[in-house]
């Protein structure tokens, strides 16, 4: 399919601040192409009309462009950067919130016969494919409806409930399907980052978060890696320095203070691995966080 029409629908519609008049869809439009900058994934389906971007998930790097989709199963922290960016050509993506409990009600619908088979192991908590025309085809007939509010309401959710299809039933179908399986291993694995990250400062045993999960350890170790390409440690070291950029965004004044709400009781090791991470020890990052905000660079292309 052609991708003019796409890009001249996000084109029209794009706002400063991302949204849209149908729930859980967002439009980007990006003129320029910042340095790396972290931030959460969110669980999303992202899809590129125009520009480049490339994220990192631990070790791993995600490249995509104009025709490719993005889908993110877990809310994890990710560092993104636009590649191709310009004013004369910004970057332009579509994004769309996936919800587990809609992924849950169309599993329910389906019968076992109409799913791929699925492989073994947790997949990797974020994929990148090309978007088969049928998806894309179903992306546009949903930005059309933002120029027709009367029929909005009605069908926007059909034809959100299509794109969800389209992905379960597609090359990533496995990563957005476990995102609705109550006992996968993904979501146990999700079920352990949500704890991670909101008891992020505080010290905790491996096996305990495992128990938590409802795996063994070794089980939870190895579903972890697969879906964060982290460990659990790790994990929580990326959330650590992440809120603490957020907090000296605010209090760049008190490098200690802030390393010590995220957890880090020695602060020459705060600054160690904050450098580490940003490129910068904290009280210089700081000082430049206070210049006009970049841009936003998460999973949305």
């Amino acid at each position: 399919m052609c991708l003019d029409e796409f890009r001249t629908l996000l084109a029209r519609h794009a706002r400063p601040d991302w949204s849209t008049a149908i729930d859980g869809v967002l439009i980007s439009k990006v003129d320029r192409a910042d340095p790396p900058a972290p931030s959460m994934s969110g669980t999303v389906l992202a899809v590129i009309a125009q520009g480049a971007k490339r994220l990192a998930l631990g070790e791993r790097v995600y490249a995509y462009g104009p025709g490719q989709y993005l889908v993110a199963s877990v809310d994890l922290p990710v560092t993104g950067q636009f590649t191709r960016a310009e004013p004369e050509q910004p970057a332009l993506g579509f994004g769309l919130t996936l919800e587990p409990s809609a992924v849950a009600e169309l599993l329910v619908q389906a019968g076992p016969a109409d799913l791929p088979r699925a492989r073994e192991g947790a997949p990797s908590g974020i994929a990148v494919s090309d978007a088969p025309p049928a998806l894309l085809d179903a992306v546009v007939r949903l930005l059309r409806l933002l120029d027709e509010p009367r029929d909005r309401a009605v069908l926007a959710p059909l034809v959100k409930r299509e794109i969800l299809w389209r992905l379960i039933t597609g090359e990533q179908g496995a990563t957005v399907r476990q995102l609705g399986l109550a006992d996968s291993g993904l979501s146990h694995v999700s079920r352990a980052a949500r704890w991670i990250r909101e008891h992020y400062a505080e010290p905790f045993r491996v096996e305990d978060v495992a128990r938590l999960s409802g795996m063994s350890v070794s089980a939870f170790y190895r579903n972890f890696q697969a879906v964060t390409a982290m460990s659990p440690i790790q994990f929580q070291k990326q959330i650590r320095l992440q809120e603490a950029r957020l907090l000296l965004a605010t209090h760049p004044g008190d490098v200690t203070g802030v390393g010590r709400r995220v957890g880090y009781d020695n602060p020459s090791q705060f600054s160690r691995e904050y450098r580490r991470r940003f490129g910068e020890p904290p009280s210089r990052d700081a000082a430049r966080l206070r210049s006009p905000t970049p841009t936003p660079a998460g999973v949305l292309p």
